[in-house]
């Protein structure tokens, strides 16, 4: 059979496809494995990959390909693979035609150097050291929106290229929506909410039986140890090179439960995701999340709705107490629940409860528009930092570790991503409202502590997509409805009312 315009397009999209996965598997062992003296050739390494993957990624003969295909799969219904994946590649393609050659260069190797000096500094509880690299990381992002180019707001350009189509006064709308529904709930909580007690929490847990029980969660969950691995991270990810290679990461505190045991449900979400893709999608653009904040509402929606469920610990708390019956022999399912649902302002984002969670992204959010815009000079992050957890949460960092250093995702230059963990707790509560109400055995296996119908309604209206689609359009397809605020606030409000006997 003659080859077509379409099969010659592929042979390009697949040579770009395997770069990247060659440079994040590069990421993934410098993050997880490398030794520290391997750092310097590492960056070169990886800066040679990101040459590369532009220089393809942009070419003239990439595009024309994209065109020549566009036309030939032109009256295929809209939601075909081949006309879906164009839509996506002439995205792909025009963002990255915006940037030079010599500015991608800089920003790797300015990105490179400063996650170095962060993850030092962050050990170091050392801001000033890291400060010049994140100033000229500011820069950098100022000067790629103006490349980008954008109609109001410069942070628009930066947030498109993490969720397709947002725009920064829509989601500061949004949070503040959610603000206004969740803080008097808070403040409820705080004037006349039962006390809990979360001190079973804080015991010498040895690693080794976290790991154990990390990996024992992880399959109960549905993520495929088959084609995973858990490895230890300074700060939890999942990276995935293929659908039969989604890997995941935490971090390990011996005498504190949480971090380890909600990172890895977290991380499992994200790569069971992409584990759903469908196969035909592989080595393409479609294969993988449709955005980062339908991507985080996976995660969320595994380490929180399932994960700190009532109904998850009365099935599984048992399998917990067999691992650590010295620390927990004396509670039982109920008391965990409390434990790991309890509302109490925090300094660390990533172990923040479900109801203060997204005051730590509108921090995010406010001090990432702020430096963009000039308003910040990065020198004055600390400060800010303080004065707005103060002002957000009633509570400030000792220090800057527990601070403007908790984060990685500024040393890497992600600039508009913050946005989207609170998006992604949007997207989860109305994904699970919807698979609820949809399938009526999607809450018989979850009271039963198990997910394999959620993870069925997932696998078929939102994982197998990988990026087919746009966020906006996806949510709709699979709810029924444009993403809202309302169903995350009927979810917190009623769990919390009934946890804190407020009902």
């Amino acid at each position: 059979m003659a080859s077509t315009a379409t099969d010659a397009l592929l042979q390009q999209v697949h040579r770009i496809h395997d770069i990247g996965r060659a440079l994040s598997v590069l990421s993934w062992d410098r993050e997880v494995n490398m030794p520290k003296a391997g750092d310097s050739a590492r960056v070169q390494q990886m800066t040679t990959l990101r040459q590369l993957l532009h220089q393809f990624a942009t070419s003239d003969d990439y595009g024309a390909a994209i065109e020549s295909a566009a036309a030939e799969l032109d009256g295929l219904p809209e939601d075909d693979d081949r006309r879906c994946l164009v839509r996506v590649l002439r995205r792909d393609y025009d963002r990255s035609r915006k940037l030079p050659e010599a500015f991608v260069l800089e920003l790797s190797r300015v990105g490179a150097a400063a996650w170095t000096v962060w993850k030092q500094a962050r050990e170091d509880n050392d801001f000033s050291n890291f400060q010049p690299h994140l100033s000229h990381l500011v820069e950098l992002q100022r000067e790629m929106a103006g490349l980008y180019g954008y109609e109001q707001d410069p942070y628009d350009a930066l947030l498109d290229g993490y969720e397709e189509g947002a725009r920064a006064a829509q989601v500061g709308a949004v949070f503040a929506a959610v603000k206004a529904a969740t803080v008097p709930l808070l403040e409820a909580i705080a004037e006349r909410g039962r006390s809990i007690d979360d001190s079973l929490l804080h015991q010498p847990f040895p690693v080794a039986g976290q790991e154990a029980f990390a990996r024992h969660v992880g399959a109960v969950v549905g993520y495929d140890f088959a084609r995973g691995h858990l490895g230890t991270a300074v700060h939890p990810f999942a990276t995935v090179f293929d659908r039969n290679d989604a890997r995941i990461t935490t971090r390990w505190y011996p005498d504190f439960l949480s971090p380890s045991l909600f990172g890895t449900l977290h991380e499992c979400g994200h790569a069971m995701y992409e584990q759903g893709t469908a196969e035909a999608l592989a080595r393409t653009p479609l294969g993988r999340g449709c955005s980062s904040g339908i991507h985080e509402s996976q995660s969320r929606m595994i380490e929180n709705l399932v994960g700190r469920s009532r109904v998850f610990w009365r099935a599984h708390f048992p399998s917990l107490q067999a691992q650590f019956p010295q620390q927990l022999g004396q509670a039982d399912a109920e008391a965990f629940y409390r434990a790991i649902n309890k509302v109490q302002p925090s300094l660390i984002r990533v172990e923040a409860d479900e109801l203060t969670y997204n005051l730590h992204i509108i921090l995010r959010f406010e001090l990432e528009q702020a430096m963009l815009s000039g308003d910040l000079p990065a020198g004055d992050l600390p400060g800010a930092w303080r004065d707005g957890m103060q002002r957000l949460l009633g509570v400030a960092p000792p220090d800057d570790r527990e601070g403007c250093l908790q984060d990685v995702h500024w040393s890497g230059a992600s600039f508009g991503y913050f946005p989207t963990y609170a998006l992604g707790n949007l997207h989860a509560a109305q994904m699970f409202e919807a698979a609820l109400a949809s399938d009526p055995g999607v809450g018989l296996d979850l009271a039963a502590g198990r997910t394999d119908a959620l993870l069925g309604w997932l696998r078929e209206q939102v994982h197998r997509h990988g990026r087919k689609f746009s966020p906006d359009t996806l949510i709709e397809r699979a709810t029924g409805r444009p993403l809202g605020h309302e169903a995350f606030v009927r979810y917190v409000t009623s769990k919390f009312s009934d946890l804190y006997g407020l009902a």
